[in-house]
């Protein structure tokens, strides 16, 4: 999967751990067999970007370092993105605009998530869920997918910030 991107040392193992973590918690069968998720690449890059944007929300109160890795987690990411449309047959030339959409997309979901649940606005997470991963379509699956990141956000306030930059991020128990 990623593990040809860059070469992994001791500096790079938590970013890889971390970002597989992400992706395997992404691809839980549950998400797409329950709550109706679209079992497709866009789906697919939604969850994973939806992860991601909870784990980046716990990083983004630690100190630089933990910025640093969040990026590196990011950066690996976009990366991934990178080989996965040229492995589905994008073009040299249209691989950066499409990374660039999607790292916009990405910031949107991020920033969108960030303040519904800085607010702890139930109905506003619900929308940002709703227009990002159901296509704007309001319904049981997206309340339940609410129900889910606000167990994920509270699991990942708990874990320390030297465990999750060491790629150690424990999701067990919030499906």
């Amino acid at each position: 999967m990623i593990f040809s991107l860059f070469r992994k040392d001791a500096a790079t193992e938590p970013v890889y751990s971390a970002y597989n973590s992400i992706v395997a918690q992404s691809r839980q069968p549950k998400f797409y067999a329950e709550w109706n998720v679209p079992d497709s690449v866009t789906g697919r890059f939604d969850m994973i970007s939806l992860h991601m944007a909870l784990v980046f929300r716990r990083l983004r109160t630690g100190p630089k370092s933990a910025k640093d890795f969040s990026q590196a987690v990011f950066d690996l990411f976009f990366k991934d993105m990178d080989r996965s449309l040229r492995e589905m047959g994008a073009g040299d030339l249209g691989v950066p605009k499409k990374i660039q959409k999607m790292g916009n997309l990405f910031f949107g979901l991020l920033a969108a998530i960030n303040e519904a649940m800085d607010r702890n606005d139930d109905d506003a997470l619900a929308g940002v869920l709703s227009r990002n991963i159901f296509d704007g379509k309001d319904s049981p699956d997206v309340r339940a997918l609410v129900a889910y990141v606000k167990a994920l956000d509270d699991k990942l306030a708990g874990q320390s910030l030297d465990d999750l930059t060491a790629g150690r991020i424990d999701f067990e128990g919030v499906l």
